[in-house]
């Protein structure tokens, strides 16, 4: 794991050093890539609702069930 993350930091270090006008074209090319925007809305979301509490799967289950009905 030590590897990927200097990898990732190696990579973050370079997209930083960037101008304002070329970060903004790299992420253009990104969120253009639909495989990964899908990927990064899943990590925003997964982020945004790490607070929230958790429940067990059969009580989200039974609720979606009688939500049905």
């Amino acid at each position: 794991m030590i590897a990927i993350q200097a990898t990732a930091q190696t990579f973050w270090t370079a997209f930083r050093s960037l101008s304002r006008r070329h970060r903004h074209a790299v992420v253009e090319k990104l969120v253009q890539d639909r495989e990964f925007r899908e990927d990064l809305v899943d990590l925003m979301l997964l982020e945004q609702r790490r607070k929230e509490p958790s429940r067990p799967l059969e009580a989200y289950l039974a609720d979606r069930r009688r939500k049905r009905q």
